[in-house]
């Protein structure tokens, strides 16, 4: 059941736009082998699922970009959490 809506924005350190692209890419690549419902838009990607998945989504996210080459990466969340709506 998804209780909860998350959009993120990653922005990863980089030394170029084309890095900072690719690892974008990473993190995208993330949130789509989670099979979560999601969608990519210019600014952020809004997720759909269970809370506690997407707090290990965020993690993941951090983990797989971090190893793709980003020194660090700022984050831009917004969360909207229903124990008991679905959304």
């Amino acid at each position: 059941m998804a209780n909860a809506v998350m959009a993120i924005q990653v922005l990863p350190k980089a030394d170029s736009t084309k890095e900072m692209l690719r690892l974008v890419d990473v993190a995208i690549a993330e949130i789509d082998a989670s099979g979560l419902s999601y969608e990519v838009s210019a600014f952020e990607t809004t997720v759909e699922g269970d809370l506690d998945d997407l707090i290990k989504l965020l993690h993941k996210i951090q983990i797989s970009v971090t190893e793709s080459g980003a020194a660090s990466i700022s984050n831009y969340i917004k969360l909207s959490y229903a124990p008991e709506a679905i959304f």
